[in-house]
This record gives structure tokens, sequence and C-alpha cells, in this order.
């Protein structure tokens, strides 16, 4: 919608993470193509949805198609014909003449949900004698069943808090949304800062954090065990900038940062440093050397033990080649490992200067 001439909003592109809403329910879903969703049990496609405006409405149509839903001006309550009381309506369930096989071709020939919703009520033979209450009250319960209204939101804070608080609180502990409001006023959280996070509450405070200081500043966060949980933050869809200025510490090295005995010798150096080494012995251990020239040795010989059974050179040229092949792989792994480790260390260097710097605004 254009309101007081502003320009539209953003529009869905395939990658994006958007939410779904339906009434009073949020998911969080990646914009793919030919790939069902369910939601609320309606399956679709996003596929149409692409390129249209952040905030549009759909209705599901047949083959789980979305259209943009027309607005459609609602029946005033005036014109309706209504009873005084539902005391002669008796819920035999006779008072229906359209049967479920009725509604299913129905819905088989395309017809929309809205245009169900008025056979029904057409159908029905207690619908005049109902209360206006009673009467709105079956509409909106058959709406609800036969109009699948699917409206997709741009992620933010307020919706991802509002969504897993009612969908799996217990990987949030719980934390109401109002109290991370007041958690992101109270941190005085803003574009610039410097900021240091520990949470347990699947990255939705880190999102939260960095939404507020929208790519600018410097966020350290904290984590107990292996590694950073961020299953939360993935569902704003932030630029790939917002990460450049995000690091990570272990709670497990906080106690020998502050007395000064951190290091990363647990880490390998440089890779510069070792390429000499990787020459001479793949850039491993000397125990793990002798066991990968072993296991070397043990498939040269099965080889050759291959070889002599076998008369016809071909194979002696394959397996010669298998093993080259093998050996390459094998390096290039190594490198590859050596490499990440590399960076994991040279990051954990950073990391641990700027939280030596103690000049964290929050």
């Amino acid at each position: 919608t254009m309101e007081g001439g502003s320009r539209p909003g953003p529009r869905i592109c395939e990658g994006d993470c958007a939410v779904l809403k339906r009434d009073d329910v949020f998911k969080a879903v990646p914009v793919l193509r030919r790939r069902k969703i369910i939601f609320e049990k309606q399956w679709f496609y996003l596929d149409n949805a692409i390129g249209h405006i952040y905030g549009t409405t759909f209705e599901v149509t047949s083959g789980g198609n979305l259209q943009p839903k027309k607005e459609v001006e609602e029946a005033t309550t005036d014109t309706k014909e209504a009873g005084t009381d539902n005391r002669n309506i008796v819920d035999d369930g006779k008072s229906q003449k359209l049967t479920h096989d009725d509604i299913k071709a129905l819905k088989d020939k395309g017809i929309t949900g809205q245009e169900i919703v008025q056979q029904l009520i057409e159908n029905s033979t207690t619908f005049r004698d109902k209360t206006e209450f009673a009467q709105d009250k079956y509409i909106k319960k058959k709406k609800k069943k036969y109009e699948a209204v699917i409206t997709i939101v741009k992620p933010s804070t307020r919706i991802l808090s509002t969504m897993y608080y009612a969908r799996e609180p217990g990987k949030i502990n719980h934390l109401r949304y109002d109290t991370l409001a007041q958690m992101l006023t109270l941190g005085n959280i803003r574009a610039g800062n410097k900021m240091i996070v520990m949470e347990t509450c699947a990255g939705l405070v880190l999102g939260a954090v960095m939404e507020r200081m929208g790519g600018y500043g410097s966020i350290i966060q904290m984590y107990p065990g292996g590694g950073p949980v961020r299953a939360a933050t993935s569902c704003f869809g932030f630029p790939k900038h917002f990460f450049d200025n995000l690091h990570e510490f272990p709670l497990s090295k906080v106690g020998s940062l502050l007395s000064g005995t951190f290091s990363t010798e647990t880490l390998p150096s440089e890779p510069e440093d070792s390429t000499l080494l990787e020459e001479e012995s793949n850039g491993l251990t000397d125990e793990k050397q002798t066991s990968l020239q072993e296991t070397e040795q043990e498939s040269t010989t099965e080889a050759a033990m291959e070889i002599n059974q076998t008369e016809e050179p071909e194979t002696m040229d394959i397996n010669a080649e298998d093993i080259e092949f093998k050996e390459q792989k094998e390096k290039e792994n190594v490198r590859e490992k050596q490499r990440k480790q590399w960076e994991r260390r040279k990051k954990l260097i950073e990391t641990a200067a700027l939280l030596g710097e103690k000049n964290a605004d929050g």
C-alpha cells in the first residue's frame, strides 16, 4: 500500500529470509523457488511472491500457488437478516446442504475460499435464524478454514521475538519481547557502539543488537561451549557487511585473557611458516605423519598385489594414478584444514586485542 505518496518498501527476493504471517501466527522461511512450504495446515510455493512488496497478503489458490489478494468490500451488517436468539437452532449436523464432496469439487474447480464461504452461508438452513453475533462467528470460523490468506513480512526484532516466544520459547529462555526491548534500551545500544553480547537465546539477542546498530560499530559475542549459536540471527536476513564487525570469543578463555596468560598456542601458526613443513611432512605432527606413511605403504602394497594378480598393464597405470590422486587430495585437505585453523587463530587474536582495550560501551 502506498501511504501518503511514500515510496514502496523492499521487494521479496529469491534467497531472502521472510516471515509468513497468518492472524497471530508467524513462521520464518527462506524464499526459494519450487520449495514446498507447509504453514498452518496449508501447503504452497513462494515462487509467485518473488518480486512483490513485503507486507503483501496472498491467497493460496489451486496447486499451492500464491496470488495477491484483491481487496473486497465486506458485506455490511445492516443488510444482514438475523434472528433474535439461538434457542430454536439444533446442532444436528444436517443444517448444511453442501456435502464434503461438494466442497472438494468446488476447490478442485479452483473456486476461491471467499466464494466457498459465500456458498456455505447460502446453503445453511439455520444461518438466517442465528443472531448477528453467531453469524459473524460462523463466517469467521469458515473463513479460517477455507480462505487461506497469508501475509509475507520482512523479519525484524519485534516479529522474530514474537515468533520465537510463541513457537519455541524454550530456545530463547522464555525471554519476553517487552523484556528484550527493555534490555536494548537500558543497554543504550546504538550505531557506532562497541558491544559485548553474551546470550543463550539462539542468537535472538545478538540479532536485536545488530539490528539496532545497523552495521556500524563492533560486537563481540561471548559463547559457552564449542562455538556461538546464531540460528535466530540468520532469520533476520542482514546484509553481508553487518557480519564484518561481528567477532566471537570463547568464555573459557576469558579467565586467561584477564590474567594475561591468554595465548593461541593450541592453534597452528600462520600458513606461511608451515609451507616448508608442508613440503617435508604435509604439515602433520610426527605421530600422524608416521601413521599416514604406514597407510600409504599399505595401500601401495595392496595395489602391488592387485597388479600381480592381473596381467593387464592398464590397471597398473590406473592404480598408480589413484594413489597419486589420493595423496594430492590428502595434501589439499590438510592445507584447507590448516588455512581454516589459521584464520580462526587470526580472528581470535584480533578479538582478544579488541577485548584487551577494555573500552566496550556496554
